[in-house]
């Protein structure tokens, strides 16, 4: 048995106990770390310039200069993965932060209000729900341009929906607690009361929700890159790096292409688990 060392154990105990010995939780969130260290500090972090051509290393594998290798035009593709984290991760926050509060804003007046404003929010949601949001995203860069402002805002249009249905949903049964009562009985004022106790209660079941939907917009802003309608070259994207390195899958060098897409896949699954683990202590707690 592989014994931890004295100041280890000190560091991992609190944090293991903190999610109910769920060492996974942690790793994942220690991931998040990582990755949140180097998007903002990529130019320290970052071995060569993300936009430096060396044409002698084109499509050179792994090596002590490359950690990762070099792509098409003898760019260090682990330099271009740092600073890539910055777009994977800029882009999904804004779309989370904006879609977060269109949709608690949306929920919390459907379940507030009821009657004709809750028939009208709700089919609203509907509407949107019919669009997907890539084709959304798609009309909007067609319309104003590719980059990364049209899909940002095309996914908080999209994914505003999904947190304003749940909110609504959930505080219809905390409007209906004998402690909303109450406070209407004292004279307090809806918003007053929205904003001082029923938002905070669902709060954490949004941010359980929100930290699941980052993983879904990180994939769906990358494979707009993918496609040419996200983040443009030679911005380091992690999905316009997949697009550029896929030709080089033809020439036997698999980094330019596989290191972006298991940052992704990474990325992804670690949002996954820490947003399960806060929907599972949400739901422990309310037991």
């Amino acid at each position: 048995m592989t014994v931890l060392p004295i100041h280890r154990r000190k560091v991992l105990t609190p944090l293991t106990r903190l999610w109910g010995g769920d060492k996974l939780v942690v790793a994942a969130l220690a991931v998040l770390a990582v990755l949140i260290i180097a998007a903002v500090f990529a130019p320290l972090i970052a071995p060569h310039d993300p936009d430096g051509v060396d044409l002698s290393a084109t499509l050179s594998g792994s090596s002590a200069d490359h950690l990762l290798g070099a792509d098409q035009s003898g760019r260090d593709v682990l330099s271009r993965l740092i600073f890539g984290a910055r777009t994977g991760l800029l882009g999904p926050l804004a779309v989370v932060a904006v879609s977060t509060v269109l949709g608690m804003l949306m929920g919390v007046a459907a379940a507030w209000y009821g009657g004709v404003v809750d028939s009208l929010l709700s089919r609203t949601m509907e509407f949107v729900f019919s669009f997907p949001a890539l084709l959304l995203a798609i009309i909007l860069v067609a319309m104003f341009g590719s980059g990364l402002m049209a899909p940002v805002v095309a996914m908080s249009v999209a994914y505003a929906p999904y947190v304003g249905r749940l909110v609504r949903n959930v505080a219809l049964q905390e409007k209906a607690r004998p402690y909303i009562q109450a406070y209407k009985v004292q004279g307090w004022s809806g918003w007053v009361i929205c904003l001082r106790h029923l938002v905070p209660n669902i709060a954490p079941l949004v941010l359980a929700q929100s930290a699941i939907n980052f993983g879904y917009a990180l994939m769906d802003l990358a494979a707009l890159s993918f496609l040419g309608f996200g983040v443009q070259p030679p911005t380091a994207d992690w999905g316009s790096m997949i697009n550029e390195g896929s030709a080089a899958l033809l020439q036997g060098a698999t980094l330019p292409a596989l290191a972006p897409g298991v940052a992704i896949v990474i990325t992804v699954v670690a949002f996954g688990i820490v947003g399960e683990a806060i929907a599972d202590r949400v739901a422990g707690r309310e037991r």
